[in-house]
Parts: C-alpha cells; sequence; structure tokens
C-alpha cells in the first residue's frame, strides 16, 4: 500500500469514528494552542523590550533614594539624594547624554467644581529628552521656569485605545482627574494646586494603551511642574530633609557600553558626598528589564508547561485510540497479510491514522492558539505579528510528532500479529 491509499484510508477510518477522533486530537489541539501562545508572547515581550529600550536610552541608569534604618548619625551626615547631586553628576562628567532629577508629591487640584488629590512629579527641561512619546499641545517647561519656581504646570491626559478596545477593557473605565482632564480643556486655566494657583501651560497626551511602547518605566504622574517648584511649594516638611531632596535621577550615559565605567564613577562620587551613608541606589536599566522579563518569562513557561501535559494527554489519548482500533481490526489484519501486506505495512498504516489526528490536532490547536492571542491578550494582532513562520511548522510537527511516538508501540503491536491467528480472531 502507497503513502496516498494510507492517508485515504486513514481519513475513510478517522471519518468512520467521528467523536472517538476527536476526543482524540482535542487534547493535542489544546496543547498546540498553549505552545503558540507562548511563542507568540515571548516574542512579542522581546520586541517590547528592544522598543522599551529605544525610548528609553540604551545607557540608561536610575538612582532612587532608599531609607535607611533610622540612626540620628545616619542623619546627620547625610542630607539624602539631592539637586546638588545631580549637578555633581553633571560637573563630574559632562559628557553624559541626560540627567535628570525627579520628585514626586501629591497634593490637591481643584479646578472649578472639580476637586482630587493628584500625583505631581517636579521635573527639569531634561526630563524630556528620553522616554517622549507624547502629543504635545502648549509648550514644556524651559530653563526659566526652573530657575524661577515659576507656577506652571503641565496635564498629562491619557491615551485611548487605536484599535478595538479588547473585552477585559470594557471595565476599565477613565475616572477623577483622567476623566476630567479628557473632558475639560484645561490648556490655559488656572487651577489650585496644594495652596498656590498654577496655570496649566501645556497638555501631554499619552500614546494610546495598545501602541504605548513604554513598557517597563511609564510614568505615573498626573502634572508635571518645574523642579523647583515642587521642592520650594509642594513638598511638605515631613516629606523632605533637604530643600532641594529628589527621589529619583534618572542618567543616560547615551551608549550601552558605556554604562558599567559611568556606574562606578558615580557610585563613587556619591559615596564621598554622602559621607558613606548609602540612602540611594544606583541600578542599570538593562537590570531592571531583566527582572521583569524573567518574571514573564516563569509565567510563559507555566503556560508552556500546561501545553505539553495537554499534548501528552493527547497523546495517551491516541494511543488508547490505535489499541482500541486494533482489536477492533485483528481480522482485517489477517486479511491484509493473508493478501500479501508485510508488517511494515501493517506499521505504516496505524501510524498514518495517528499522524493524521496529530495533524489535525495541530491545525485545530493553531485556530485556537491564533484566536486565543487576539481576544485574550493586550495587543492581540501585534502579538499575532510576532509570531515567526517556523512557529506554525514546529508547532504541527510537535503534535505529529507526539501522535506518532504514541502510536509507534501499538502500531508495531500490530504488525507482530500472527496472521493465521488474526484470521480466526472473532
Amino acid at each position: 500500500m502507497n503513502l496516498g491509499e494510507s492517508v485515504r484510508t486513514g481519513f475513510v477510518e478517522i471519518w468512520s469514528h467521528k467523536t472517538r477522533s476527536f476526543l482524540s486530537f482535542s487534547s493535542i489541539a489544546f496543547g498546540v494552542a498553549a505552545i503558540l501562545y507562548t511563542f507568540a508572547n515571548i516574542n512579542y515581550m522581546y520586541e517590547r523590550r528592544t522598543k522599551a529600550f529605544e525610548i528609553s536610552g540604551p545607557g540608561r541608569m536610575d538612582i532612587q533614594k532608599k531609607q535607611v534604618p533610622g540612626t540620628v548619625t545616619a542623619a546627620a551626615l547625610s542630607k539624602g539624594l539631592t539637586t546638588s547631586d545631580a549637578e555633581a553628576i553633571v560637573e563630574a562628567m559632562p559628557w553624559l547624554y541626560m540627567v535628570s532629577p525627579i520628585m514626586r508629591t501629591w497634593a490637591d487640584l481643584k479646578d472649578g467644581t472639580f476637586s482630587e488629590s493628584v500625583q505631581v512629579e517636579g521635573v527639569t527641561p531634561e526630563w524630556r529628552r528620553r522616554g517622549w512619546v507624547y502629543q504635545m499641545r502648549g509648550r514644556f517647561f524651559d530653563d526659566y521656569d526652573v530657575e524661577t519656581a515659576a507656577r506652571v504646570a503641565i496635564a498629562l491626559e491619557p491615551g485611548g485605545w487605536a484599535g478595538k478596545k479588547p473585552f477585559w477593557a470594557r471595565w476599565w473605565k477613565d475616572e477623577g482627574f483622567d476623566l476630567h482632564v479628557k473632558r475639560a480643556d484645561l490648556l490655559g486655566k488656572t487651577v489650585t494646586l496644594g495652596d498656590g494657583v498654577y496655570t496649566i501651560v501645556g497638555i501631554l497626551k499619552n500614546p494610546p494603551k495598545d501602541k504605548d511602547p513604554r513598557w517597563f518605566f511609564r510614568s505615573g504622574g498626573n502634572i508635571l511642574v518645574p523642579l523647583t517648584t515642587a521642592q520650594r511649594y509642594l513638598a511638605g516638611s515631613s516629606e523632605t530633609k533637604a530643600y532641594d531632596a529628589v527621589d529619583e535621577i534618572i542618567v543616560d550615559t547615551g551608549n550601552i557600553d558605556t554604562v558599567p565605567r559611568a556606574r562606578r564613577r558615580i557610585e563613587a562620587l556619591l559615596s564621598g558626598r554622602h559621607r558613606g551613608v548609602t540612602d540611594y541606589e544606583v541600578s542599570d536599566f538593562r537590570e531592571t528589564v531583566q527582572n521583569m522579563l524573567e518574571n514573564m518569562r516563569k509565567y510563559a513557561v507555566a503556560v508552556l508547561a500546561v501545553g505539553i501535559v495537554a499534548i501528552l494527554a493527547g497523546g495517551v489519548g491516541i494511543m488508547n485510540v490505535t489499541l482500541a482500533t486494533i482489536f477492533s481490526r485483528i481480522r482485517e489484519i489477517g486479511v491484509r497479510r493473508a493478501l500479501g501486506a508485510t508488517r511494515a505495512d501493517i506499521l505504516a498504516q496505524f501510524l498514518t491514522e495517528a499522524g493524521l489526528l496529530g495533524i489535525l490536532g495541530g491545525i485545530a490547536g493553531i485556530a485556537m492558539g491564533l484566536t486565543g492571542i487576539k481576544y485574550l491578550t493586550d495587543d492581540g494582532p501585534e502579538t499575532i505579528a510576532a509570531l515567526l513562520w517556523w512557529h506554525f511548522p514546529a508547532t504541527l510537527a510537535i503534535s505529529a510528532g507526539t501522535a506518532l511516538l504514541f502510536a509507534l508501540y501499538p502500531a508495531y503491536q500490530a504488525s507482530r500479529l500472527d496472521p493465521v491467528e488474526a484470521l480466526r480472531y472473532e
């Protein structure tokens, strides 16, 4: 029997036992869907990581303030992280692409009848050199705003959706300040922030949620003000030890190769300025990304494990189906052997039927996987686009290979049946 005849006979046998065949390849289909889902998400995860690096800067480092177990000695020795530290870094390494100090606080914002506590970030013009993905109306801060601690502010407007809103996002609605900044045109208006009156000189609109290239470093602020303004008017005495205290200094060397050298110099510089008190932490942005990727990788491995278990369960099902098929066709095997079929022909016939079940399960699994990616992930079309061409034949090969592997023993047993005994079987 040639391959074409084996395939035709295999399809006839599968169609003759539709329920049994469906149950056999359904587990494989679920497993293939899980594997394809994992392939797509891992690839998309790395694509977004690349975009995040491009936006954040190739040589980014974060210097965060850190609480030291309270001792009077530590407080006396170091004022904590300050604007002066940022200025010292610029003076020591003028070749750095960006040094951006940031101070974060909360303040009550009032605009007419609207009132809400919002997160405020005090920044300098350097802030816009990295991570800039906004559409801007109005203007950004300039050096004069920072020097004079001007009472001006920029409001951040949340982005919408570029494509169709995912089903889970129907319960995610803008509210509070996010809703207010969308409905009220704040540009040029005066609002009350804390105890002072500020003019909104700019509106920064975030990119659509499903197109936002920032992955690991989205800003949590609602309002931006000049750094000196935040330090002078909005930072309560309980929040800072020094009038020029900051929460973070973002540094970008401009080149990934210069990060280790710059990090060593910054750590040495801050150690001297803080008199040995480690009330700060210097982290390479790549380390932060890698840690987050590691967590996502664990999730992907878990999904992959579920897929493998499902495929193995499907393989066991195909083994049982093959055994049942053999027992129901023992007499047929005897007739075929009597008519000249070899053991290899019998082996090939049952392996072909099992392989067809595996391929059908793989095709169904690919369809299920693409559907799941489209409707269950944040960025369905983009995630599907991240799939490489070889992912599809690879998943088909896994499903077909699993089916063949588990059907090998039953098919071998069928090929070893004695023709005479098989013809006598009732």
